[in-house]
């Protein structure tokens, strides 16, 4: 029997990219899902439609709620809670997927300065990637505070980031020209990290993961936009597939503080390696690689 058998795991961001893996892995697993996401409209997405994954969570509700949830909605989150609480009485673990991307704020490169954006762009962005974050937390972690067991995770990015250098800190990529997306990601950073240590006697863990670069929603619009306007990077490795991340998440969602493993922050392709699970490789989306390098296998 998996560890996840039976467990209650929340997610935001549930209908496409990771979150849709994540949703699918932990069901796979014979986990309850709360499938937030801000729509369940059908967006293009490479893959399955989102009407279909739509409809084949619905045709499980003894173990999915399928709900409308935008993070900067109380309303709505505490619905979700409430029927959350209803149907299974607890929650087991959180993951907070859902996020603004830099393309949503700066189409379609998602590429810009930070003295070309405005104070709109940051509060926009922080209010999803960051008090969206704390807003779910808040309530999900009610039953785990209660019952002194749970899980909370968070996907950050790795260009939020840094790194010591002859004894000055350095940015790992600040030339992807991302703000205010990556100062969110490190505000989450900040904010898990410390959290972890406040709850750990509650016996919750709190932990983050870093996914390699992976093809999400939007990805292929990006990155040809940039190919036409001259700002690939021509070097650039293939994308992941959105599944790399699932077996980190899995693992964490099995956790609590006692294990050991909370306020940590895992290299997704790192932790794949050390577990005997493939480098880059074994988890490259060709098909992503393909359209990036020819835009006409989009159409």
């Amino acid at each position: 029997m998996s560890e996840l058998e039976g467990k209650v795991i929340a997610i935001t961001g549930a209908a496409r990219g990771m979150g849709r893996a994540f949703t699918r892995s932990f069901l796979e697993k014979g986990a309850k899902v709360v499938a937030m996401d801000i729509s369940w409209e059908p967006t293009g997405f490479s893959g399955d439609s989102d009407k279909e994954f739509l409809s084949e969570l619905e045709s499980r509700p003894d173990d999915v709620i399928v709900a409308t949830v935008d993070v900067t909605n109380d309303e709505q989150i505490d619905d979700a809670y409430a029927r959350t609480i209803e149907k299974w009485g607890t929650c087991d673990a959180l993951m907070n997927d859902a996020a603004m991307r830099q393309r949503i704020l700066f189409p379609p490169t998602g590429r810009t300065t930070t003295l070309e954006t405005s104070d709109e762009d940051w509060e926009r962005m922080f209010a999803v990637n960051v008090f969206g974050a704390l807003k779910v937390t808040r309530r999900f972690v009610i039953p785990m505070l209660e019952k002194q067991s749970g899980s909370i995770m968070s996907v950050i990015s790795s260009g939020a980031l840094h790194h010591s250098y002859g004894g000055a800190y350095h940015a790992l990529r600040p030339n992807s020209r991302e703000m205010p997306y990556q100062s969110t990601k490190a505000a989450l950073l900040t904010m898990m990290f410390y959290m972890a240590d406040e709850i750990k006697d509650q016996n919750v863990a709190v932990n983050l993961l870093v996914p390699g670069h992976t093809r999400t929603t939007g990805f292929d619009e990006q990155n040809i936009a940039r190919r036409e306007m001259g700002m690939a990077n021509r070097n650039a490795p293939p994308p992941m597939r959105p599944e790399h991340i699932v077996p980190l998440a899995l693992f964490l969602a099995a956790q609590d503080a006692k294990s050991g493993v909370t306020g940590k922050c895992f290299d997704t392709l790192t932790w794949n390696i050390e577990h005997g699970l493939g480098g880059p490789s074994a988890w490259e989306d060709l098909e992503g690689f393909a359209v990036s390098e020819n835009p006409s296998l989009a159409q």
